[in-house]
């Protein structure tokens, strides 16, 4: 218990820093932790003997992993990296180019991967390098497909990021506490610890919680605001309606002998923590449930040693995976517009036309825009 609260400090105490520091700190934080997961999951289906006679073969899961992550941040941060370096002629056209082969790249280095590992083959391990080629597989789809969420959601606000992953930890610290000194009814067989009393009492406070730490998260613009770049300098912006208090009168008698105002100022988005919380403190925890499944079908208690009395990352990870999924696809649909919007078409236009279309893009609508002007200020002459 010492050690478990003590290294809770520390990951708490780095993770507050690197949340301070900005968006690039915390995507490399989100990388460091992905290369931590590969590696505890690329081992628990190892076996010492059959790896000495395959030399080379770690080599070859780590050349798919980069090559995953190549493709995958090269999509997600395609439209950041060119704003970063459009001040440079030289490096913005290198860029611009990598840009759009990005996908010829990542498709011949697979390939180049797939050879390799044709190539490498031995009688008496097909099975063995068949099933660790398909767990590769496996890891790359799991590990990316929450990861490329999780940066998304770093890239529309730090917000969108950190109040889901708080939920998480709040639900899961508020079902240890209450199942340790209220819990007498088993939840799930497949974790005999988890209790009726400990998952109820997790949700009213993950709610609770929800409500009050997305009113304070929403009054910091350096969380609101997206990030347009891969700087790190300080973000101003308008922060829009979501984040805009809206003033609600209370009921006369409560005002009158309760509360000392007459009013109170609540976030629209406070609103929308309320649905995470729901997800974070019922479905998300089967994320944790799954992988006390899969520990068990293996015979292993943790999946790595990486944080003393916390086991491995992936053991923090399991509901995080979940939520992260989950808080990028509920942004997605309920709370970005869904009809265009100027900014909307000027981020697409960044994002794929190069710095001289955007110049010929500029003249033509000008050009348009004066036609406009004039036949309109011909038709007023006329009338």
């Amino acid at each position: 218990m010492w050690i478990r609260a003590c290294s809770s400090l520390w990951m708490l105490g780095g993770f507050l820093l690197i949340i301070y520091l900005g968006h690039l700190y915390i995507l490399a934080m989100v990388v460091v932790i992905q290369i931590f997961m590969a590696s505890e999951l690329f081992n628990l289906l190892r076996r010492a003997h059959e790896d000495k006679r395959l030399p080379g073969f770690r080599i070859l899961n780590w050349h798919f992993y980069f090559t995953a992550m190549l493709f995958v941040y090269g999509r997600i941060l395609s439209h950041q990296l060119v704003n970063t370096v459009t001040s440079d002629k030289i490096f913005y056209k290198l860029v611009s180019k990598l840009i759009k082969y990005q996908m010829v790249i990542c498709y011949f280095l697979y390939i180049a991967g797939v050879m390799w590992f044709i190539l490498t083959l031995k009688k008496k391990m097909y099975k063995y390098q068949f099933g660790q080629f398909a767990w590769t597989h496996m890891i790359l789809i799991v590990v990316f497909t929450q990861s490329a969420f999780t940066v998304a959601n770093i890239f529309e606000g730090i917000f969108w990021f950190l109040l889901p992953a708080s939920l998480i930890a709040v639900n899961d610290v508020a079902a240890y506490f209450f199942g340790f000194f209220f819990g007498k009814t088993p939840l799930i067989k497949l974790s005999p610890k988890k209790t009726w009393e400990g998952f109820i009492g997790a949700s009213v406070v993950t709610t609770i919680s929800a409500f009050v730490l997305a009113n304070v998260f929403g009054h910091f613009q350096w969380l609101t605001c997206p990030r347009k770049d891969l700087s790190t300098g300080w973000l101003l912006c308008d922060p829009g309606p979501l984040f805009k208090p809206e003033y609600y009168p209370l009921p006369g008698w409560l005002s009158r002998w309760v509360l000392p105002w007459k009013e109170v100022a609540i976030l629209p988005v406070q609103w929308h923590a309320l649905c995470l919380s729901l997800f974070a403190s019922s479905i998300a925890p089967f994320g944790g449930f799954f992988a006390s499944g899969f520990k068990r079908a293996f015979k292993i208690k943790d999946f790595g040693d990486s944080i003393p009395g916390h086991g491995g990352f992936t053991d923090r990870m399991d509901c995080q995976m979940v939520m992260a999924v989950f808080a990028y696809i509920y942004h997605q649909s309920f709370v970005v517009p869904q009809d265009y919007t100027v900014e909307m078409i000027i981020n697409e236009i960044l994002r794929s036309l190069t710095l001289e279309e955007q110049q010929i893009l500029y003249t033509k609508l000008g050009q348009i825009l004066q036609e406009r002007m004039e036949n309109s200020l011909h038709f007023f002459s006329l009338g």
